[in-house]
């Protein structure tokens, strides 16, 4: 698939999930689609990005992903988003390999539409009060950093965590034994590009193959590198994976 040319986003979203836990809910309607509060769910995570000065969007999609590009119209024409406008390009995993290809195989195939440092939501994440600021992704770009991952307290269906927050800052993988606490990745980040390169990634820029990868091991190869940093976030956050959260938060 070809972008619009010139086309650099400062945020992705990620939509191309199936919500297997979500059905029948999502036998029809993608998950990041699903009505919160009257509007689509990744909607709020647009307009949170569009007044922090994003200009640019990639969506990824997947399952039924259709409705994802029926929803919102691709550049050259800018999206009405509430009050505010972006325009979006669309990288369709539905229609070039039939669906999803998990995180880092989804960036991969959006990487030559991408800013050098861009924001990384999932559409499927309820975070109505984060703090997207251009100020942030800015000084992200400049530092030595590859990833900057936002971290919260653990929720009752994850308890154990995932990575462990230091004093100074930085991201790390624990090892099995080690008995520090932990937190989990609420699925916003600032990445950088080269985090999707040699060495740490071996899918082309573009994926043409449709390589599937999760993200996991690139933000462990850069926190092996010691280029992961990050910051713990305490407030309003729901990983809408199932029907009940979905109904806790009004859908």
């Amino acid at each position: 698939m070809s972008f619009p040319p010139h086309f650099r986003a400062q945020a992705m979203v990620l939509a191309a999930g199936r919500g297997e836990r979500m059905r029948p809910l999502t036998d029809h309607t993608p998950k990041p689609l699903l009505p919160v509060q009257g509007k689509p769910l990744m909607q709020y995570s647009m307009e949170q990005l569009a007044r922090a000065g994003v200009q640019r969007l990639v969506i990824n999609t997947g399952w039924l992903g259709q409705q994802v590009a029926d929803t919102w119209p691709a550049a050259p024409a800018m999206a009405q988003l509430g009050s505010e406008q972006l325009q979006i390009a669309y990288s369709r995993e539905d229609l070039d390999f039939g669906g999803g290809i998990e995180t880092s195989g989804g960036i991969s195939r959006a990487l030559p539409a991408l800013d050098d440092a861009f924001w990384l939501v999932s559409g499927d994440v309820f975070i109505p009060g984060f703090p997207f600021d251009e100020a942030l992704r800015q000084r992200f770009a400049q530092s030595n950093d590859l990833a900057h991952l936002w971290l919260v307290p653990n929720a009752p269906h994850h308890p154990k965590g995932d990575f462990v927050l230091t004093v100074e800052g930085r991201a790390e993988n624990p090892a099995a034994d080690d008995p520090r606490p932990r937190l989990t990745y609420c699925s916003v980040a600032l990445l950088k590009k080269t985090l999707f390169r040699a060495p740490y990634c071996d899918i082309p820029a573009g994926n043409p193959q449709g390589t599937k990868m999760p993200l996991v091991q690139q933000l462990r190869a850069a926190m092996q590198a010691g280029r992961c940093s990050a910051s713990r976030y305490d407030g309003t956050w729901v990983d809408v994976g199932t029907v009940e959260r979905l109904r806790a938060i009004g859908g």
